[in-house]
Order: C-alpha cells, then structure tokens, then sequence
C-alpha cells in the first residue's frame, strides 16, 4: 500500500514540473487570465453614504464615504434670536403647544401606514399660515424621541422661516439648486450654550436649517430642478424628519414641483379665511402626492382644557 502511495504522490510531483515548465516556456500574452476575486470587486467598488460597512483585520475601521456623503461637522453655526412668540411649540405647556403635539402625533400614525419622513407644507395663497406651520412642526417634531430634524424654507419668492429663528436668510436653498453652494455651505445650526440647562438646549440641538437664499423670478425653474430631489436623497439618511415650507399652490407650481420630492404633504388652511374652493383646489394641484391632510390655523377659539391641562406638566 505504502509503495503505491508512494507511486501516487511521484506522479502528482512530475506532473506539478511539468506544468510550471510549459508555463515558464508560455509567452504571457497566450495564458489564461486569472479569475478576478469578487471580494476585491466589492471592496473597490464605490461605498454608498446610505451604507454602514467595515473592513475585516483593519481595526474595524469604516470604509470611505463615496462622493455624495455629507460632512455635517463641516454645516456652520450661527447665532439665532428665536422670535419666541412666533414658536408657540417651543412652549412647555399651553393649548398652542398641545394642537401642535395632537398635529405630530397624527404624523406619526400616518407613518405607521406608510413610510414618510419628508414632509412639504404649503397653502391655497398666502397669509395662511403655512411658515408658522411648517417651524412649529419641525420643532415639535425635534423635541420627540431626541428626533433629528431639517427644515428647509422652500420659499424661495416669499422666505420667511428665517425671520421666525431670527438668523441669516443666504446662502440657502436657492443657492444651491443654482449650483453656487453646497449642501453643507446652505446649512446652519444655532450655537448651543454650554450649559445643558439652558432654555431650549436639547431642541436646538436636534434642528438643522437651510434658508430659503433669493430665487426671485428663476425660483420655477428652480423649484423643477433634478437637484432638489438629489438634495432629499442626499440628506434623507442624516435626520429622522425633512421639513419643508414651500410657496402656496394656486399662484406659482413651485409646491407642486418640489411635492413630488417628498413623502407626505400637508395643507394649510386659514380660519374664516380660506375659502372651501381655494381648498379644494389646492388639494386638486397636488393630488399626483401624498395628501397627509389640512391643518387649520389661527383658530380663535381653542379648545376648553379646563383644569386636566395641569395633570400631564413633564417636559417632552
């Protein structure tokens, strides 16, 4: 048995020194080319900022961001001189406070059914209240869960959400869509104070802001831009909720253009005010969209809590 074995094992050699030979004597260009491993294809391949992957023996660090990732450590800071009694949901109690918490909670049971995280707000015309909408939700909706939240002043004709968080209205959004600035560069966050104490810390914490910049005529144009939908995809993976305020539907198409961009939208109306034709017509405009619902606003009378509004006083 040990001789045959033996036999075996001369034959595999002689044939291994065979093979190595013709090799040798083979000019390259006429060899087989060898398989490319896969894992070498996966690993050089571009790595989505969506994707979280690690590579193995390299003390686990992450892989590289392709190019479209956002660098949010780059997004300035600047100082904000809150127009507190515009923000009624930076309140800790109160009816305004309250419809504003009922308006999130109705949000979060529409996502239940399907998923929503961008959210455009708009009205029939002006002066119905959709920039004061559109802050108190993005607020309310940051002060939930430690939730993290864009609001972005769609507006680019009528931007006013800057005057509401008292900073800076340039660079913003229109900036952007007309390729003059990055998405980092049309970004701001407030300075915090130090002090985690301090009124509204962890709110401001959460909330980051691109001003509506000045689209003026070429806001259209700008609004039907393939960047606004590659702004949404970009920053869809940083924050939990998009908000986005944009101009009302009946006099411009902005709203309609930049509604196919996002998940849910929401419609304002006016109390006595708005008209039920330029409601239903506004709701006719986006019905290509994800109509979420109307929100009424600058309701005179608000609804009678008596004393059960003191029994719930924690803060959120």
């Amino acid at each position: 048995m040990s001789r045959i074995y033996e036999a075996l094992q001369k034959a595999e050699s002689e044939r291994k020194l065979d093979r190595n030979d013709r090799e040798l004597r083979t000019p390259p260009e006429q060899l087989d080319p060898l398989p490319v491993s896969s894992a070498v294809s996966d690993f050089d391949a571009p790595v989505s900022f969506a994707e979280s992957r690690f590579v193995e023996g390299v003390d686990d660090a992450p892989a590289p961001i392709s190019a479209g990732g956002l660098n949010l450590n780059a997004v300035p800071r600047y100082t904000w001189n809150l127009a507190l009694h515009r923000l009624p949901a930076l309140q800790e109690r109160g009816p305004s406070i309250e419809q504003f918490r009922s308006l999130r909670s109705r949000i979060y049971e529409a996502r239940d059914i399907r998923p929503i995280k961008s959210i455009l707000v708009s009205s029939g015309l002006p002066q119905e209240g959709k920039s004061f909408i559109s802050t108190n939700l993005a607020i309310s909706l940051a002060r939930h869960k430690n939730s993290k939240v864009l609001l972005i002043d769609g507006d680019m004709r009528r931007y006013s959400v800057h005057e509401m968080l008292g900073t800076v209205s340039n660079p913003g959004l229109a900036d952007y869509l007309a390729g003059k600035a990055t998405a980092e560069e049309v970004m701001q966050r407030p300075e915090i104070s130090d002090d985690p104490q301090a009124p509204n810390h962890a709110v401001l914490t959460n909330l980051t802001f691109i001003p509506g910049g000045n689209g003026g005529d070429k806001a259209a144009d700008l609004s039907g831009s393939a960047k606004f939908p590659e702004l949404i995809k970009a920053v869809s993976p940083y924050f939990d909720w998009i908000i986005v305020d944009s101009s009302p539907v009946l006099p411009v198409s902005d709203a309609v253009n930049m509604a196919r961009s996002c998940d849910g939208v929401l419609l304002v109306a006016r109390s006595a005010v708005t008209k039920y034709p330029v409601a239903q017509r506004a709701a006719s405009e986006l019905r290509a969209s994800n109509i979420l619902g109307f929100v009424l606003n600058a309701v005179h009378e608000a609804p009678q809590v008596g004393s059960y509004y003191g029994y719930n006083a924690s803060k959120e």
